[in-house]
């Protein structure tokens, strides 16, 4: 149900606008997010009075104490234990020995390694600098230009937030209460759309520009003997997402047993080694130290909006102009894409999910629809500049420059925003099993 004329209005006071326009000005200059949210957090706290000071060093423990996280640097090392076993290189023989057979068959393998990746590291990065240093060469040996190239890549690892096992959805679950298993079920037919969005949009520009034209014909045999190779690699997305989506495992427990299942084959192929371990330890608390204090900051300031009624105020204000879903929908899009292109996913995820959550039930969207429509939306923010964090990866990865692969990637932007709205207007894509 829209909200009525009688509903709240938006009459936010100095003690509200202030701490907005600070943690806007902090991030115009560059300052790091968790302390930006902070300062913005406990200025809010300070003036309006809504939660008592003492009670801000328990709300940032809460706000972690949660067993959902746990995942987060589990995946984490569960990608970086693929990539170091050399189990990785398995995966993408797949792909390759899968899609290698169709004339563009070097790009479509390379972007169904970046789902591979994606069903076990859940991070976009990881898997764009993983599968990068691997496909990026043979793509430009068949006839691709270096900097589409480097963008088919980065658009591919998109998918890494977008696909179960998610570190986006566990952080999204988290700040809306909506549980991760029923968020990965959701996501999963989304998420496989985007990836053969991807595909398509490379197979029609290949067509156009005549990038590659393979002539290799498939064997079954060939398929068979490097599945047969790959079946520990494979055992892995099948124990993450089996696990999960059978309800033997939770996302958390998942993790730790891919975990666990990589470290064993890692030494018993004797591709790893001890010392191996304190190098994953080290790389995933990295990734991870990045990730939790924005996420334990965050909650502070998002109960201050909600205790001033910034999100009833912000939806009342909307409906007040409009109240078609339509184009209430086109605008929290423009909302996402705009945030992706200057935020990472994490800090728009805790800023602005307790914001538009309001605003998509008020037009009727369910609960794990508008999950699904926001993740999608902010996973195209990582190859829109100037943030594009995959671009910036790929850029190093390859030694191409930023401003060649932003224009070669906005096909793949137009296709994504077209998954993403789709996402949004059609629920069963989203809510099929509930």
């Amino acid at each position: 149900m829209l909200y009525g004329d009688n509903a709240v209005t938006l009459e936010l006071g100095f003690g509200v606008l202030f701490p907005l326009a600070l943690l806007a000005i902090l991030f115009a200059l560059g300052v790091p997010v968790w302390i930006s949210l902070g300062l913005a957090g406990l200025g809010m706290l300070w003036l309006t009075g809504v939660l008592p000071l003492s009670l801000l060093g328990e709300s940032l423990f809460n706000g972690i104490d949660a067993f959902a996280l746990i995942a987060i640097p589990l995946y984490l090392a569960t990608g970086d234990a693929l990539v170091r076993s050399g189990l990785s290189n398995k995966l993408l023989a797949v792909a390759d020995a899968t899609m290698g057979s169709f004339r563009t068959g070097a790009g479509s393998s390379t972007t169904l390694g970046c789902g591979f990746f994606a069903c076990i590291s859940g991070s976009d990065a990881a898997g764009c600098a993983a599968v990068g240093r691997i496909t990026y060469p043979r793509l430009v040996e068949k006839g691709y230009p270096p900097p589409y190239a480097a963008a088919l890549i980065a658009a591919g690892s998109c998918t890494g937030i977008l696909i179960p096992p998610s570190i986006a959805y566990i952080i999204l679950g988290l700040v809306l209460g909506v549980p991760v298993t029923n968020l990965f079920i959701a996501a999963a037919i989304p998420g496989v759309l985007v990836l053969i969005g991807v595909m398509v949009t490379n197979v029609v520009i290949n067509r156009i520009k005549g990038f590659e034209n393979s002539h290799l014909g498939f064997s079954f045999r060939h398929w068979l003997n490097v599945v047969w190779d790959a079946k520990y690699a494979l055992s892995i997305p099948t124990i993450i997402l089996g696990g999960i989506y059978s309800g033997i495992f939770t996302p958390t427990e998942a993790a730790a047993v891919s975990v666990i299942v990589t470290l064993i084959i890692g030494f018993s192929t004797k591709k790893l080694i001890i010392q191996d371990i304190s190098k994953m330890l080290e790389s995933s608390a990295k990734v991870n130290g990045i990730i939790v204090p924005i996420i334990a900051v965050s909650l502070p300031l998002a109960q201050a909006l909600a205790l001033v009624e910034v999100p009833q105020a912000f939806v009342s204000m909307i409906t007040h102009y409009t109240t078609s879903p339509v184009t209430i929908i086109f605008l929290m899009l423009a909302v996402f894409l705009v945030a992706g292109c200057f935020m990472e996913a994490t800090p728009n995820i805790v800023i602005l999910a307790p914001i538009m959550f309001p605003l998509a039930q008020a037009i009727g969207m369910n609960d794990l629809q508008f999950c699904v429509f926001m993740i999608t939306s902010l996973g195209i923010g990582f190859i829109t500049p100037p943030l594009g964090l995959n671009l910036f990866v790929i850029a190093g990865v390859t030694g191409q420059p930023i401003l060649p692969i932003a224009w070669a990637v906005i096909p793949f932007v137009i296709t994504m925003t077209v998954i993403a709205l789709m996402t949004a207007f059609i629920p069963w894509l989203s809510i099929w099993a509930f």
